[in-house]
C-alpha cells in the first residue's frame, strides 16, 4: 500500500476515534459519528443563537456604545471559540496519543513512524478546524458585517470578514498547541506519573479556561497579559477598518499573538514529536492504569451483602476511573460556571456584593446550591450509564447479581452519596459561619430532598449495573437540551429558591412544602422501585436502538 493510502485510512480511523468507541454499544451502527454529530449540533446551534444576537444588537454598538464596546463583542467571540477549543483538547486527552491496541496492531505492520506521526497530527488539526468552523459558521460573518464601522466600503467589510477568521483560527490553534504542550510535557515523565497526573491537568485546565472566561474582564490591569485580548489585537490589525484609531493601542497586542501562537507551535510541535516517539515504547512496556495505593477509600455498609458490594462497585469504579472522574469534573465545571453566571446577574441586579452574598440568606445562594446539585446529579447519572472496561463485564454475566429492587437500591444508594451528600456537605461548611444553624439546616433538608426526588426520577427503567454495561449516544438530544433547556431550567431554579425563601419565614409554610417534597420523594421511589420489580430478572448489558432493524444478512 503506497504511503499516501496509509496516511488516508490512518487519518480517518483517527479521526472518527477521538472518541472511546469502546464504551459505545457494539449493536449500534455509526455511533462515534452520531455523538461528534451531537457536539457538532451543539456548536451550530450556538453559532445561530450568536449570529441572532449580532443581529439583534449589533448595529446598535456604533450608534449608543463605543470604540471599547466594538472590541469587547470581539473579544467575547474569540474566548469563546477558544473556550470552546480548550474543552474540546481536553475532552480527547486520551486520543491524543495511540491506545495500547492501535501499538500492538499497528507496530508490525509496514507503517512508518512519521505516516502515524503526520495522520495522528492531520486528524487533530482536521477536529480543531471543525470545531472554530462550527461554531462560528454564521456568527462570525454576522458579527463582522455588524461591527464594520458605518460608511466602510464593501471591500473593506468582507475583509473585515476574513480577519474575524484569521484570528478565530489563531487563537483556537493556540490553545490547542497549548493543551498539547502540556500534555506532551508531562509524557516525558514515567508512564505511572503520567496516568495519575493526567486528571488533575484535565480538571486544572478546564477551571482555567472557565475562571479566564468568565472573569477576564474584571481583571483590571492584566488585559496585556490575557490571550483573548492578544487576538483581539491581531483581529482589529488584520481588518484595517479602525487603523488610525487603534493602531497605538492594538499594535502590541497582535505582536504578542503573533510570538506566543509561534512558540505554542514550535514548543507543542517538537515536544509532541519527541513524547510521541518515547510514548509508544512506553505504551506496550508499561500498563495502561496506575497502581493504587494501599488502604483505599472506606466506604460504609449500603445494606445486604449483595448490594453492599454492588454500592462499593459503582462507587470505587469511579474514583478509580480517569475517565468517568474527568466527565464527571466536566459536568460540575458547566455547572459552577453557570452558577456564576447566575450570581453575577441577580447581583448586578440586586445591588449586592460578594461578600453581602454570603453573610446573609438570600435567593441567590439557596439557587446556587440548587444549580451545583443538578450539574453534580446529571454528570452522575451519565458517568453511570459508561461502561468502564465491556471485556470485564463477563463476571456479571456469569454470577447472577442483585436484581430488581434490591440492585436499584443499591445503584440508589451510590449516586446520593457520590452526589447529593457531597453537596449538601458543600453547602453546609461553606455557608455554617454565615448563616444561622436553623436557616441552614431547614435548606439543607429541602436540598436533600429534591436530590432524592432527581436520583430516583433517573432510575426509571435503569436496568444496568454501572460501568458494565453498553452506552447508546444520541438518545439525550444534548444539543437540544442544552440551548434550549438551560435558560427555563434556571428559572424555575431561581422561582424554587425564591419559595423556599418565602416559606422559611412560616413555620406552616416551610412544613408544607416539606410534606409536599417528602410526599414526591416517596411517590418517585415508588414508581422507581416498580418499574425494577416488573425487570426483576433482566439486566440489560447490550443497550439497542429501538428502531434498530435486525436481519439474518442472507443478502449479502
Amino acid at each position: 500500500m503506497a504511503t499516501n493510502s496509509k496516511f488516508r485510512v490512518l487519518y480517518r480511523q483517527f479521526l472518527f476515534r477521538l472518541m472511546d468507541v469502546e464504551m459505545l454499544a457494539s449493536s449500534a451502527q455509526g455511533d462515534s459519528s452520531s455523538l461528534l454529530g451531537q457536539f457538532g449540533a451543539l456548536l451550530v446551534f450556538g453559532s445561530v443563537l450568536l449570529a441572532w444576537v449580532a443581529v439583534a444588537v449589533g448595529g446598535q454598538i456604533w450608534r449608543h456604545g463605543s470604540l471599547a464596546d466594538v472590541w469587547g463583542a470581539e473579544r467575547f467571540l474569540i474566548s469563546l471559540t477558544m473556550l470552546a477549543v480548550g474543552v474540546f483538547a481536553l475532552l480527547n486527552w486520551d486520543a491524543t496519543f495511540p491506545d495500547r491496541s492501535d501499538v500492538l496492531v499497528l507496530s508490525p505492520l509496514p507503517i512508518r513512524g512519521r505516516t502515524l506521526f503526520a495522520a495522528k497530527i492531520a486528524a487533530a488539526a482536521a477536529a480543531l478546524a471543525l470545531t472554530v468552523v462550527a461554531l462560528n459558521c454564521i456568527s462570525a460573518p454576522a458579527w463582522a458585517l455588524s461591527l464594520a464601522p458605518p460608511g466602510a466600503t464593501a471591500s473593506a467589510r468582507w475583509r473585515f470578514v476574513a480577519a474575524f477568521w484569521i484570528a478565530l483560527f489563531a487563537a483556537g490553534a493556540f490553545i490547542f498547541c497549548l493543551v498539547l504542550g502540556v500534555q506532551a510535557a508531562a509524557a516525558q515523565l514515567p508512564r505511572r506519573w503520567y496516568l495519575r497526573l493526567s486528571p488533575i491537568l484535565q480538571i486544572g485546565g478546564l477551571i482555567l479556561f472557565l475562571g479566564v472566561f468568565f472573569f477576564q474582564t474584571t481583571a483590571t490591569g492584566w488585559q496585556e497579559w490575557l490571550p483573548s485580548y492578544w487576538f483581539t489585537g491581531l483581529l482589529s490589525e488584520l481588518s484595517g477598518v479602525f487603523h488610525a484609531r487603534a493602531h497605538p493601542l492594538m499594535a502590541p497586542l497582535a505582536e504578542r499573538a503573533v510570538a506566543a501562537l509561534s512558540i505554542a507551535i514550535a514548543v507543542a510541535g517538537g515536544a509532541f514529536l519527541l513524547s510521541y516517539l518515547r510514548t509508544m515504547r512506553k505504551i506496550v512496556e508499561e500498563p495502561d492504569s496506575a497502581p493504587m495505593r494501599r488502604g483505599g477509600l472506606r466506604l460504609p455498609r449500603f445494606g445486604t451483602q449483595p448490594q453492599t458490594a454492588l454500592a462499593h462497585f459503582a462507587i470505587r469504579s469511579l474514583f478509580r476511573s480517569r475517565r468517568h472522574r474527568v466527565i464527571l469534573a466536566f459536568y460540575l465545571g458547566g455547572g459552577f460556571a453557570l452558577t456564576f453566571v447566575y450570581l453575577g446577574i441577580v447581583m448586578d441586579l440586586a445591588h449586592l456584593s460578594w461578600t453581602g452574598l454570603l453573610r446573609q440568606q438570600n435567593v441567590p445562594v439557596m439557587g446556587a446550591s440548587y444549580l451545583i446539585l443538578l450539574a453534580a446529579w446529571a454528570g452522575a447519572r451519565m458517568v453511570f450509564a459508561l461502561p468502564l472496561d465491556l471485556r470485564a463485564n463477563w463476571l456479571f454475566r456469569l454470577t447472577p447479581p442483585c436484581t430488581g429492587v434490591a440492585s436499584l437500591s443499591a445503584v440508589r444508594r451510590a449516586m446520593l452519596t457520590v452526589t447529593v451528600l457531597p453537596v449538601a456537605f458543600g453547602t453546609g461548611v461553606l455557608l455554617l459561619a454565615f448563616w444561622h444553624w436553623t436557616a441552614l439546616a431547614q435548606h439543607l433538608v429541602v436540598l436533600v430532598l429534591i436530590g432524592s426526588i432527581l436520583t430516583d426520577l433517573s432510575l426509571r427503567e435503569f436496568r444496568k449495573i454501572p460501568f458494565t454495561c453498553t452506552y447508546l449516544p444520541g438518545k439525550s438530544k444534548v444539543h437540544m437540551v442544552f440551548w434550549f433547556g438551560i435558560i427555563p431550567l434556571v428559572f424555575l431554579v431561581h422561582k424554587l429558591a425564591e419559595l423556599e425563601d418565602g416559606l422559611m419565614d412560616s413555620a406552616a409554610g416551610y412544613g408544607a412544602m416539606v410534606a409536599v417534597l417528602v410526599a414526591g420523594t416517596w411517590a418517585a421511589r415508588r414508581a422507581a422501585n416498580h418499574d425494577a420489580a416488573e425487570n426483576a430478572l433482566e439486566v440489560q448489558f447490550e443497550e439497542t436502538s429501538p428502531d434498530e432493524l435486525l436481519t439474518l444478512g442472507l443478502n449479502g
